[in-house]
């Protein structure tokens, strides 16, 4: 399962990173919108409640994990930045991420508050930069780090996106992975020191983590739990279909046909085919398909590759079979999209983080 992992994460094309750490005091509840990219919080000192949105759709097996309580030392994983929100207590009002923090916009609604209250200007302290936000109250603190791992969307497959929306790892589970446990706490240290030199730090640093959080989460007695909740977490656990999508993953290049991939499954075909797309949510034929096409589209965008290579580099033997998929999967041929895409330099989450996990 780690290498089924490892392919996961690799197809993910990192942009940048983002943190901050919070100090807030109850009440208060902010309210975060859905991104294209993996947040995590961490949960530093004090206590919180993570609460998935309503528009979140959960099989009926998890409908009692849109909720969950973050004590000290819990680890809360957003792998795909599904929409939710932190708060003191369950059921509080929360106000938009983008009114609280500065930079984004000059009013905020006191944390709180009524949403039809009349937004407040932001006061002064309030947020030193992106580096501290603090939200004052007359109730307990909560201290917190808040970071997140943008990616590009176009290496995003439909096995990841259907991991669970919310992960939570509690704090005995954090402390067994020492790299994991560390790095979590270094990352908590308020920023001090050169602001360049800091940034770089994080990014490799919350790369770090998510690969380690994913790894415990997805493997042992937690993935035997969430199995339970999520389809995807039997696909990556399934001694059949995990080595189909290993397959999928890493030897995208060769002339692979549902029979093949039924016969690296040691499976038959019918039943093959009728667990995967139980299991991942789409045929084994889409699945592989929309991995040679993010392929594809990577060779396109951050190489300068002929035209002519990239079928065959992509698992098609015929150049007109290969123009002819593109075009249908992406609304155009591949020199268009090639002259319409900026380039996208960032690297993958496959580098020694996720070598790190195997």
């Amino acid at each position: 399962m780690d290498d089924v992992l490892g392919e996961l994460l690799g197809s993910l094309r990192l942009e940048g990173a983002f943190h901050t750490h919070w100090r807030v005091r109850a009440p208060w509840g902010i309210r975060g919108p859905a991104e294209n990219c993996a947040v995590l919080h961490y949960i530093v000192e004090g206590s919180c409640w993570a609460t998935l949105a309503d528009e979140v759709e959960l099989p009926g097996a998890a409908l009692h994990l849109r909720s969950s309580v973050l004590r000290q030392g819990d680890l809360a994983i957003f792998p795909w930045g599904a929409p939710h929100a932190l708060s003191d207590r369950p059921g509080r009002k929360a106000v938009p991420l983008p009114t609280v923090l500065a930079g984004r916009t000059a009013e905020r609604a006191v944390a709180g508050q009524d949403a039809a209250t009349p937004a407040t200007p932001l006061p002064p302290g309030a947020s030193e930069g992106f580096g501290v936000v603090r939200l004052p109250g007359p109730g307990p603190e909560t201290r917190m780090l808040c970071g997140g791992l943008s990616y590009n969307s176009a290496g995003e497959s439909a096995l990841y996106r259907a991991l669970p929306p919310m992960i939570v790892l509690d704090r005995g589970l954090v402390r067994r992975q020492p790299l994991l446990h560390h790095t979590l706490d270094a990352l908590s240290a308020e920023p001090d020191g050169d602001p360049g030199e800091h940034r770089l730090i994080s990014v490799r640093g919350f790369e770090t983590a998510l690969v380690l959080a994913l790894g415990l989460a997805l493997r042992g007695e937690a993935a035997k739990r969430l199995a339970d909740d999520y389809p995807a977490m039997r696909a990556l656990n399934h001694p059949g279909i995990s080595r189909a999508l290993l397959a999928v993953y890493g030897r995208f290049g060769e002339a692979w046909t549902v029979e093949r991939l039924a016969h690296e499954a040691r499976m038959s075909r019918t039943a093959f085919t009728a667990a995967f797309r139980e299991l991942v949510g789409e045929s084994p034929g889409r699945h592989l398909t929309a991995r040679r096409m993010r392929e594809a589209a990577r060779l396109l965008t951050e190489t300068d590759r002929a035209l002519s290579v990239i079928p065959e580099a992509v698992g098609y033997r015929s150049s007109v079979g290969f123009h002819l998929a593109f075009r249908k999967w992406f609304g155009m041929p591949p020199g268009e999209y090639r002259g319409s895409r900026p380039s996208l330099h960032g690297p993958s989450l496959h580098g020694p983080a996720v070598r790190a996990v195997s």
